[in-house]
């Protein structure tokens, strides 16, 4: 069942996704942390969320957009027998991707999402709109697995929006 997006909710999101970058960035910059990136299904939309804060060049570092598995695998030092074993959407690529963003990078921490934003990609034991996010620093890689609701447009602004709060909460 899909979930109709109308334009007053995309309009929440927007302001919230903006409201949950800028108390990243404070948190960040409070902590003197940087932060990279590590994106598959939200092709991007975390960095462009930080990159729409003035000044998040002071806490951002890059961010990596590894939509397919070679490039998780290039880019990121993601074993490729992870990815078989596991597939590309699971918790413990989202930890690799996690740790290989801070590898890749000079960040003090990254936070990663892979996942199915639909209409299409579901197998067995995966829906659409399963996602797996990655949050880690020097010490310790935290993961989550979620399966959100709507759309591709929904999924992928709630995976954008908990990724940010994610990272709230791993910042304290």
């Amino acid at each position: 069942m899909s979930t109709e997006i109308t334009s007053e909710s995309q309009s929440d999101n927007a302001t919230t996704i903006l409201n949950l970058a800028a108390q990243v960035g404070k948190a960040l910059q409070d902590k003197g942390l940087i932060l990279a990136t590590a994106e598959s299904c939200t092709g991007g939309g975390v960095a462009q969320a930080i990159t729409e804060i003035a000044g998040s060049t002071a806490w951002f570092d890059c961010g990596f957009i590894t939509y397919s598995n070679a490039s998780k695998s290039e880019l990121l030092d993601v074993s490729a027998a992870l990815i078989a074993q596991m597939g590309s959407v699971s918790e413990e690529v989202a930890a690799a991707m996690a740790s290989g963003a801070l590898g890749s990078s000079n960040a003090h921490l990254a936070v990663s999402t892979t996942g199915i934003a639909g209409p299409t990609g579901a197998v067995p034991g995966k829906p659409v709109g399963t996602v797996c996010f990655g949050w880690a620093n020097a010490d310790t890689v935290h993961t989550e697995r979620l399966v959100f609701s709507g759309d591709r447009k929904a999924v992928r602004e709630q995976t954008v929006i908990h990724a940010l709060q994610g990272l709230l909460r791993f910042i304290d």
